[in-house]
């Protein structure tokens, strides 16, 4: 997947050599056409704009299974660019899919001014942002399509040959919804150079131009970290992916802060600018990261699931390793909230304050048991469905369910606790909302931000042990070898 080329992936079936060669460009101008519609179709049609993020991500995340096994189903000109960055795609054939691509979405726009007469879709920055943020909102957003697409359709270890994964298209789907709830009253969260020049075509091309640039340098930004996190991509070990390959702790830890920037950079811009599906985006952008990078890290983002792990024993992560993986979920989770309050306060709720305290009604503690309590749910459910053995006569080792349930976890916490304590469940959430809120209002606030912080973290970081001893009473199998906090 996303590696395609004419007349190597077509199924022997075909009878024609021209449709050999044809195939997957056609695969690649019907998805982008259909996809390119479709964020037309909601950008004109009346209506409440609250599900168009995700009927942007169904039908990008259909697409790309229908498409993927003729062209890869890249769909997007910045993801082509950024797979021949890396190295999955040859340059002929990435030029060969601009045009395409890009034919899509001017056919697309052609349809749409037909349909939609005398009514006319457009690309630029939402009221009350500016260029500048608008721009930097796209680098971001299309960086993490383009990351999450190379992660999980491009790589080889992702991808073996005779075990290749089968949620590589659902992973990308849901990159567009966080992106979408994110930054699509910022941007219009565009995220793909054929989006923009087909949407633009009507409003005479005025941001044609910006917003794909936009898009390409998030798709070189992609390529650079995929390179950063990957490097066995390249150097394969000498005895190649093997279960117990682990790659080296500075890669690792550069996984967890890009995943936690990432999760808290969703999770405060859905919250800033008052987003009514806050709790699905922030699962979004959990569950694809943790696709993303599941096998370079495990995919934590989160202190309180660290130190569940740490404390859960069987060799998973060293003491020593578990603390460099919080450091850098912390460091992640603050410069994600230094980002966000730049758009919090160019933004239309600017003179509203949004910082970690109980929800109207309910008191310190209620919020602390709440936090404690959904902290434990998502870290007794990482341990028992990412760091157990795998079941006997399992045919594929590529879990398909893993970071979705984590993701699930995510959703559900954050809008059953949302009200009562704003459903943060992460220590580095706790810590990025409190930087964001310093950035914006200063440390004139009673009580103190940071000691709001602390406590939120120590309820959160509770939650985490209870939840190492909890699996340690429910999977005794997984400790016939290595007894809890032996080492």
């Amino acid at each position: 997947y996303g590696s395609a080329e004419p007349g190597l992936t077509v199924p022997e079936r075909t009878k024609s050599v021209v449709l050999d060669h044809t195939a997957p460009y056609l695969a690649e101008f019907v998805g982008t056409f259909v996809l390119v519609l479709t964020v037309g179709c909601l950008q004109l049609s009346p209506g409440s704009p609250t599900w168009n993020a995700t009927a942007v991500g169904f039908v990008l995340m259909a697409m790309i299974y229908a498409t993927g096994p003729i062209s890869g189903g890249n769909l997007n000109p910045a993801v082509s660019f950024s797979l021949g960055l890396i190295g999955n795609l040859r340059w002929v054939v990435v030029v060969r899919y601009w045009v395409v691509q890009i034919s899509a979405g001017l056919f697309a726009s052609l349809v749409l001014r037909t349909l939609y007469a005398p009514h006319t879709t457009k690309i630029g920055p939402v009221t009350p942002f500016t260029w500048e943020y608008a721009v930097t909102a796209e680098v971001i957003y299309t960086f993490m399509l383009c990351f999450v697409f190379n992660n999980c359709a491009a790589s080889k270890r992702n991808n073996p040959r005779d075990d290749p994964n089968q949620f590589y298209a659902l992973a990308i789907g849901f990159v567009s919804i966080a992106g979408g709830y994110a930054v699509g009253n910022v941007s219009g969260a565009a995220l793909n150079p054929a989006i923009a020049i087909g949407l633009s075509v009507s409003d005479g091309f005025r941001w044609g131009l910006g917003w794909p640039t936009a898009e390409l340098l998030g798709a070189v930004l992609a390529a650079i970290l995929f390179r950063a996190v990957r490097p066995e991509e390249y150097n394969p070990p000498e005895g190649g992916f093997g279960i117990d390959y682990e790659p080296r702790l500075h890669v690792r830890c550069a996984s967890e802060f890009l995943g936690a920037f990432i999760l808290v950079l969703t999770i405060g811009l859905n919250v800033t600018m008052a987003s009514s599906a806050t709790g699905f985006a922030s699962a979004a952008s959990a569950m694809c990261m943790i696709y993303s990078l599941a096998n370079v890290s495990g995919a934590h983002f989160n202190p309180a699931v660290t130190l569940a792990v740490v404390l859960s024993g069987r060799d998973k992560l060293s003491p020593g390793d578990g603390a460099a993986y919080m450091f850098c979920q912390f460091g992640g989770g603050a410069l994600a909230g230094m980002v966000y309050a730049r758009f919090h306060a160019a933004g239309p709720n600017a003179g509203l304050t949004f910082t970690l305290k109980s929800g109207a009604g309910y008191g310190p503690n209620a919020a602390g048991v709440v936090e404690f309590f959904f902290t434990f749910f998502l870290a007794y459910a990482v341990l028992a469905c990412a760091t157990t053995s795998s079941l006997p006569g399992r045919r594929t080792r590529q879990s398909f369910y893993k970071a979705l349930v984590m993701g699930a976890c995510v959703a559900a916490g954050g809008i059953s606790a949302g009200r009562i304590s704003g459903g943060a469940m992460n220590p580095a959430v706790s810590v990025g909302v409190t930087a964001a809120n310093v950035a914006h209002n200063g440390w004139s606030e009673a009580p103190p931000p940071y000691a709001t912080c602390a406590c939120f973290t120590l309820w959160q970081l509770t939650g985490g042990l209870l939840a190492a001893v909890v699996f340690s009473l429910t999977h005794p199998d997984e400790y016939k070898k290595a007894p809890l906090l032996a080492k």
